[in-house]
């Protein structure tokens, strides 16, 4: 498995605009369609990374604990669906149906919105304020397969808490580590 970063560039940018087929209604979401009146959590995953696999449980378990607190949630899988069939729009739709998903599951087919918010890995985690300025770009928490962490969202839930409560993140933001973005 290779081991690849979220890139790390300065907070503060606005979230990218974004209008991708959703996998599920196969209907067009934007971003203004998925931010809430908290804030908004942008994920880039996909179906056969072992990294979100081992944290795809508690990526659903967090957004159904947060969306009734106005915090929005989207996943986007960016990869190449040649090279990487298991990540094809028909298998991102069984699987988001299988799991629940109580997020739109965005297929952007071009990357350019992987290009656009930086992502590097999946899973790759943005949150961004009621402003939509991006105040956290790290790990959910520090469970990766095989290390014996328990996966429990802890960093993603203490970003997410902050915000609520307007408070300043005055921690350290590490970075999210998982498989590259299968680039074309």
């Amino acid at each position: 498995m290779a081991r690849t970063p979220t890139t790390q560039i300065p907070l503060g940018f606005k979230a990218p605009y974004f209008n991708l087929p959703d996998v599920v209604s196969e209907k067009n979401i934007n971003l203004n369609q998925v931010s809430d009146s908290q804030g908004l959590v942008v994920m880039f995953i996909c179906n056969h990374c072992p990294f979100v696999v081992h944290v795809m449980d508690e990526i659903i378990r967090l957004a159904n604990d947060y969306l009734p607190k106005k915090i929005g949630f989207v996943a986007i899988s960016s990869n190449d669906v040649i090279n990487y069939p298991d990540d094809h729009p028909k298998k991102m739709k069984e699987l988001a149906i299988k799991k629940e998903f109580p997020f739109p599951y965005l297929y952007d087919e071009s990357q350019d919105i992987a290009k656009k918010y930086d992502a590097a890995c999946t899973p790759d985690f943005s949150v961004f304020n009621k402003d939509m300025v991006c105040i956290y770009r790290g790990q959910l928490d520090g469970s990766r397969p095989g290390n014996e962490v328990e996966c429990n969202g802890k960093d993603l839930r203490k970003v997410l808490d902050f915000m609520l409560n307007n408070l300043e993140l005055n921690f350290e933001q590490k970075p999210s580590i998982g498989c590259n973005i299968k680039w074309k």
